[in-house]
């Protein structure tokens, strides 16, 4: 079964050009045809047993067996690789091996050249002569060592191709294409996968497209063939190309664009701008310093302090001791937030010393040199999401979204609500003024995005990305204004578009008449072995939304969507004993619609205290009857409610029990507060048993919704 979230799509003129570049832009951090820390500490056993079985390490695998000097025969044997692919990258590890031998003032310029018809990055070269990237790039510019822009060829050789679907070679003598239109760069996402996906390339395309309304040339850089914004016609100039410092820097100095857009393509093109900056390129938006002062955990919370707007109790540590000593004073649990990430990565909520421990020292190298930023975890706080256009550090425009969730499941996996629906009008006051304070500190021009955590009246910062986010289009279509179009305006110093009335006027900026609901997609099905659990890295891979005239409506839909059936009669419930107190309710309301419950063994024992009717499943390993795992493999539950988390005494057991509804395709819910308004939604909308939603859901077009709220007063201007 297909296991991947994406893929890119390389070109050049020679395999190993082509190759070291796909793995450049699929692989983070990776330079090329190289292993990575993990495989080069395998064992040469290890390595055998790798080349036979294929994996998602393979190519890293076959890089550090010729780095062994495993010969090409040997290989093919274990890999039943054609020996041509293999030839060819073996000579890429003889290539590497002949840089190695020189430092940068010696190595030939032919050398230098053949390096780079055969992919090797700056970056790769100048680890392989042991200087820094800029002194190859100045090298190999000083001596006219600069890739050629080169046409795709569409019409197969039977006539001269016209066409901007461009890419760069070093193997090539001239340039296909004059360098005469000076236009806007647009960064785009780069390969789909969990935290960087499809709503991303929405932005990028959204951004080209204003710019061309505007009378404005756009050139797009962006390697996935699945986009939309790969489209050749969506922009006026299409590189499919790497988004590394290096090649954006090609083609911003041979095209001598006017500007660089970072901002709508996610965190890849966000962590560029200073680098980009320091090489006297002009970044649209947001100045890098800023987007460093968002990004930076550190000067980000001070810059919070300074402004006098909260955010959990909070210090930059450079030691495990350190760290021990700061969430001891303050009380686990605690959140471990390193700097310029996407979608969570390498964030985590500890909750005691061990925990610290074990994630300081195996995922985040605290040290002097990578400090982390370590603040306390609020329990219990609900998650809000601004998402916001700037100009000048103005707040032109926001989207106030609720989490369904309580803080602590990525805003990624959560499910949001807009408008809110639980926060106070003093509440949505405060965070209108937070997003207003933070805006005008960082001087925004753009799109950004703010979480937030509402607690007791009280409003706290989580974090701001200066960036588009990946809740944007599912905010600009509830809001029916393009964030993205008005980002743009706002970058490049255009005319700004009139904004629907409501966006100023109505709670979290949402038109009167209707709910919007985003829920989230998994793959977990695909991802043998994976937990199909939340947590503060992000997990999911799509996203679904329903509209109706009220959230349990559009609740319902959005859920749906996502492939959860709706249970006619049985479910299984399993709560974890510190959320089973809050969860009675719920569980009494599911008991009362008629359900039949199941119940794990403490659970049962729970609702048998509480006079809830239940049925006891045992656990597997108990060897009694009836079973947990024979109830699901045999589909006699409809829906597995699991609320447990790491102080669960059961711990692989509830985990062996939430992948065997997964690999059985019995819908799961493994938070309270998604479980709790489940149930209010089936009770509401009376939609318990064999009830036909068809018949209950409202269902409306967007534009009957659009309609709806002009009813109820909001003007929505015409589009330009």
């Amino acid at each position: 079964a297909m296991k991947s979230v994406g893929e890119v799509m390389a070109i050049g003129r020679t395999f190993p050009e082509a190759m070291q570049k796909a793995i450049r832009m699929a692989i983070t951090g990776c330079e090329g045809f190289e292993a990575t820390a993990e495989v080069a500490a395998m064992t040469n056993d290890d390595l055998e047993r790798h080349l036979e079985e294929a994996s998602d390490q393979r190519i890293h695998v076959l890089a550090e067996a010729f780095q062994r000097d495993f010969d090409v025969q040997r290989v093919h044997e274990l890999t039943r690789i054609n020996h041509w692919f293999l030839l060819k990258l073996y000579s890429v590890t003889r290539l590497r091996r002949t840089l190695e031998r020189f430092s940068v003032d010696q190595v030939p310029l032919p050398t230098l050249l053949f390096a780079k018809q055969n992919g090797f990055s700056d970056r790769q070269i100048a680890r392989a002569l042991n200087c820094a990237e800029d002194d190859v790039r100045a090298l190999r510019i000083r001596h006219g060592v600069i890739p050629r822009v080169k046409q795709i060829d569409t019409l197969a050789a039977e006539f001269p191709a016209v066409t901007n679907y461009l890419y760069m070679t070093y193997n090539g003598t001239e340039h296909d294409v004059e360098f005469d239109e000076h236009g806007t760069m647009v960064l785009g996402c780069g390969a789909y996968r969990i935290g960087s996906s499809v709503e991303f390339d929405w932005c990028a395309v959204g951004c080209s497209r204003t710019l061309r309304k505007l009378g404005h040339k756009s050139i797009m850089v962006n390697y996935n063939p699945e986009t939309v914004s790969t489209d050749y016609d969506e922009c006026d100039r299409l590189y499919f190309e790497e988004l590394s410092l290096e090649r954006v820097l090609d083609i911003y100095q041979l095209e001598g664009a006017d500007g660089i857009i970072v901002s709508v393509g996610g965190q890849i093109p966000n962590n560029m701008a200073l680098a980009l900056e320091a090489h006297d390129c002009r970044i649209l938006g947001t100045s890098a310093a800023n987007i460093d002062n968002a990004e930076d955990r550190f000067k980000f919370s001070k810059i919070l302090d300074s402004i006098g707007v909260d955010q959990p109790m909070w210090k930059e540590l450079q030691s495990v001791e350190d760290a021990k000593s700061f969430c001891n004073n303050v009380e686990y649990p605690c959140l471990i937030r390193p700097s310029y990430v996407l979608s969570g990565a390498a964030m985590k909520v500890v909750f005691n010393d061990t925990d610290l421990e074990i994630f300081l020292n195996k995922a985040c190298d605290v040290s002097p040199e990578h400090p982390v930023v370590i603040s306390k975890f609020i329990e219990g706080g609900r998650e809000i999401d601004v998402d916001g256009v700037g100009k000048d550090g103005k707040l032109l425009l926001r989207a106030v979204m609720e989490h369904v969730e309580n803080a602590g499941v990525h805003s990624g996996d959560a499910t949001l609500m807009l408008p809110p629906q639980s926060l106070t009008e003093a509440e949505l006051a405060k965070i209108d003024d937070v997003a207003a304070k933070v805006c005008a500190s960082l001087q925004i021009t753009g799109p950004f995005n703010m979480q937030l955590i509402v607690k007791n009246g009280d409003v706290s910062v989580i974090e701001c990305n200066v960036r588009a986010s990946r809740s944007a289009p599912f905010a600009s279509k509830t809001l029916g204004v393009n964030l993205i179009e008005a980002a743009t305006r706002a970058m490049c110093g255009f005319e700004q578009m009139a904004f629907p009335s409501h966006v100023a006027t109505s709670p979290g900026g949402a038109p009167p008449g209707f709910v919007a609901v985003k829920a989230p997609m998994f793959s977990f099905k695909r991802l043998l072995g994976a937990d199909p659990s939340l947590g503060v890295e992000m997990a999911s891979t799509g996203e679904v939304a329903g509209w109706g005239p009220t959230v349990h409506d559009a609740f319902l839909k959005a859920l749906m969507a996502s492939t959860i059936k709706l249970p006619k009669k049985d479910i299984l419930v399993s709560i974890q004993e510190r959320l089973r107190s809050d969860f009675a309710p719920t569980l009494s309301k599911l008991s009362e619609l008629g359900y039949t419950l199941y119940a794990t063994e403490e659970t049962s024992r729970f609702l048998d205290e509480n006079g809830i009717s239940n049925t006891l499943l045992h656990f597997a390993e108990s060897g009694l009857k009836p079973s947990i795992d024979e109830y699901l493999s045999n589909r006699k539950i409809e829906l597995v409610v699991m609320l447990s988390n790491q102080y669960s005494k059961r711990t692989i057991t509830n985990y062996a029990i939430r992948r065997l509804a997964v690999d059985f395709g019995v819908p799961l819910i493994t938070n309270l507060q998604v479980a709790a308004l489940f149930a209010d939604s089936v009770a509401t909308l009376g939609l318990e048993g064999n009830k036909d939603s068809s018949t209950v859901l409202d269902v409306l077009s967007m534009q009957e919704h659009y309609d709806k709220s002009r009813s109820l007063g909001s003007h929505y201007p015409e589009k330009a």
